[in-house]
């Protein structure tokens, strides 16, 4: 009895293993080994062209002295400090709304979720059509509302000041779709009986905003916090597209000197050592907010 137990076990591990076994090839192939190979390349001297050899841990004591690396991460850290509040905040408000709407949920949904599935190469089109100078939407409204002279304009995409404003609306425009959807789904979760006790208790609008709904939403904030600061850090394409990093190097992020220095240098392995090092903050920063997150669930 214990053996056919112990075969029909088997079996099942075995089924199991199988059906799991593409998405683990898969996964070896484009993202396990990718990951060794990229660390191997980060210890070489390694462009391509040229020789190979190997050079330790110097690609990563390089970047420790290199202005042009602190630059762009300071640009990047800016970016998330800017952006992460207001995609969080936007969101919120979004799915309070959509999720209170009384005959269009779907509608408003469907209308705050499109621009997710637009590609950065289209969005970053349209953004610098509306703030282009002179001949943009934006520019031909204020001219025509005589807000601005004939002779005055605003130079939207060469100020970084301005650039940093347009970015940061571009992306909570294109991104906020999908933190919006986890705020809802999180807000039909809760109970409705929850709500009909505060209100026989008197409690208003804001008094269950501010002591039921955000508080039972909490998870749902750190979760969309974790993901919003992950992406902000990897902000490439529609910065690269708006304003290429200008003027100067004044809007530069961190991926893109990483992509500069490997295609545009012919540095891979620098290229990959700075990747790296972006990878570790990375790791911190989540690290550090989920045990954050368990200490404050245990204390409550």
């Amino acid at each position: 009895m214990e053996k056919k137990r112990d075969k029909h076990i088997g079996k099942k591990t075995l089924t199991a293993f199988l059906f799991i076994f593409p998405f683990l090839l898969l996964y070896t192939l484009f993202i396990i080994w990718p990951v060794i190979q990229g660390i191997y390349v980060s210890l070489h001297k390694w462009g391509l062209m040229g020789k190979i050899r190997f050079l330790g841990i110097s690609n990563y004591t390089r970047f420790l002295t290199d202005k042009f690396f602190w630059e762009a991460l300071w640009h990047t850290t800016w970016f998330v400090i800017i952006s992460v509040p207001a995609l969080i905040v936007t969101s919120l408000v979004l799915a309070l709304l959509a999720n209170r709407a009384s005959g269009c949920k779907k509608l408003l949904r469907v209308c705050y979720y499109i621009p997710t599935v637009i590609s950065v190469s289209v969005v970053s089109l349209i953004v610098t059509k509306i703030f282009a100078p002179y001949m943009g939407f934006l520019s031909t409204m204020l001219h025509s509302f005589n807000i601005l002279k004939p002779d005055q304009e605003i130079t939207w995409l060469m100020s970084p000041p301005l650039i940093w404003f347009v970015v940061t609306l571009t992306t909570v425009w294109w991104t906020i779709g999908f933190s919006m959807m986890l705020y809802i789904s999180a807000l039909q979760d809760i109970p409705t009986q929850v709500y009909e006790a505060a209100e026989l208790d008197g409690a208003g609008s804001g008094g269950q905003l501010f002591k039921i709904t955000l508080p039972l939403l909490a998870p749902t904030t750190y979760l969309v916090l974790l993901l919003q600061i992950i992406a902000s850090f990897k902000i490439f394409g529609q910065i690269y597209l708006i304003s290429r990093g200008g003027p100067g190097s004044m809007t530069r992020p961190l991926i893109q000197y990483v992509y500069e220095a490997a295609f545009r240098q012919n540095d891979l392995s620098y290229g990959a050592a700075m990747s790296y090092a972006l990878f570790l903050i990375l790791v911190i920063l989540s690290f550090i907010q989920i045990k954050y997150q368990n200490v404050k669930e245990k204390a409550s």
